[in-house]
């Protein structure tokens, strides 16, 4: 059993709850469809947003999904480098795994892909 991580950014139109809810949700979701893990394989979840996202914690969706009350979230703040993506969530989701690291499926987002233009668009 190996320790993976598996990355994943969105952006949003505009600094609102809702919208920045919804978002880490969509990502999340799409996340773990796409490598196929439940809450019980996850290690843990780091979420980092850009200085523009500050209506809410993204984290707060996360822990109102079923079965992830108990899955340990931690929320920072991107490094603000000029010229950066604006309004940009990221996930670091580490899972428990026999799966190798490049069976991960990472996933970009809206704005997002243009952070990994080497990984097709899901």
């Amino acid at each position: 059993m190996y320790v993976r991580g598996i990355r994943g950014a969105i952006t949003v139109e505009k600094n609102e709850e809702s919208e920045i809810l919804n978002a880490t949700s969509e990502l999340l979701k799409t996340i773990v469809m796409e490598n196929d893990v439940n809450p019980e394989d996850i290690c843990s979840v780091f979420v980092t947003v850009t200085h523009d996202i500050t209506a809410t914690f993204p984290a707060r969706t996360i822990r109102q999904m079923s079965g992830w009350d108990l899955v340990p979230l931690m929320c920072s703040l991107e490094i603000d480098v000029p010229g950066s993506l604006p309004r940009c969530i990221r996930l670091m989701v580490q899972i428990n795994t026999t799966k190798q690291q490049n069976e991960m499926k990472h996933v970009y987002l809206n704005e997002a892909t243009k952070l990994r233009p080497d990984l097709k668009p899901n």
